[in-house]
């Protein structure tokens, strides 16, 4: 009777990889965005944590455009939680915008994930925010930071770095 190998989780196979050469140039993702009354303040203006939200959703789709499913990251016992922040906020955005959410990751560096945001208007004339964040893999199930990504998670996000 052969030995049986013990093997490391692995995300599901998926076809969504195959796409992404179909991105842009430059490799942004793009994730639309209106602002609605809860989005704002009194005075109409988005407020500031709700840009953060939104990049948190366009980072979680780019992934999922590649077959990266969040829960399917969780199911294996990793977790992605920002360790560091940087924004600079360029004009407000005002109730009723609409606006692209755009991402890309910048690199990976072990288990360090560095992504890059825009937020713009539809046109690409007016920017309202620009942003880096840096994630790390954690395994849940230790409460410590992986020493190495999962295989078929590299593997995916070898492809979205640039």
């Amino acid at each position: 009777m052969a030995e049986e190998k013990e093997t490391q989780p692995q995300l599901p196979p998926t076809q969504a990889i195959a796409r992404l050469g179909e991105k842009s140039p430059e490799g942004w993702f793009e994730y639309p965005v209106r602002a609605y009354p809860h989005h704002t303040d009194y005075a109409g203006i988005v407020w500031h944590g709700t840009y953060l939200t939104w990049m948190e959703e366009a980072r979680v789709e780019s992934l999922r455009a590649i077959g990266v499913n969040f829960a399917d990251l969780v199911a294996l016992g990793c977790d992605l939680p920002v360790v560091e922040l940087a924004l600079r906020y360029h004009k407000p955005m005002k109730l009723g915008t609409q606006a692209l959410v755009r991402t890309r990751m910048l690199e990976m560096d072990g288990v360090r994930l560095n992504w890059e945001y825009q937020i713009q208007s539809l046109d690409g004339q007016d920017l309202y925010l620009t942003g880096v964040v840096t994630l790390v893999t954690v395994d849940m199930e230790k409460g410590k930071i992986m020493r190495q990504l999962p295989e078929s998670v590299k593997d995916a996000l070898v492809k979205l770095s640039r």
